[in-house]
């Protein structure tokens, strides 16, 4: 299976997500901010990355703007419920525009989830 790297601010989405995928057999990893997820995948082979956008200090935008400048070999989902005044739809459409593979808009299912891990993995 594959090498997830799931970045989230938010323990509880880390730890669900993380769950979630390592039932189907992923080896996963975790980041709480965009610094630590820049470390582990320029130092580790990681195939998948699933990054919420809204962070604090270097945001989910960031982190896909560097993978994306440095032509390392990830595939990148983005989430994002949105905050205040700025939709998910924003951050997503900003996502995919610098190179997210997928966009997965908070709440989402188990099933949506596992869905856009296996789209990005089969190709």
């Amino acid at each position: 299976m594959s090498k997830i790297l799931v970045l989230d601010d938010d323990p509880q989405i880390l730890k669900m997500v993380s769950l979630i995928l390592k039932k189907r057999g992923h080896h996963i990893l975790t980041a709480e901010n965009g610094c630590h997820a820049l470390q582990t995948i320029e130092s580790q082979q990681i195939e998948v990355l699933l990054t919420d956008i809204l962070m604090p200090d270097v945001d989910g935008i960031e982190v896909i703007n560097t993978c994306r400048k440095k032509a390392l070999p990830v595939k990148i989902i983005a989430m994002s419920g949105g905050r205040r005044k700025i939709s998910a739809e924003f951050n997503l459409q900003s996502a995919a525009m610098l190179g997210a593979s997928e966009i997965l808009p908070k709440p989402f299912t188990q099933e949506q989830l596992v869905e856009k891990i296996e789209r990005v993995t089969s190709c």
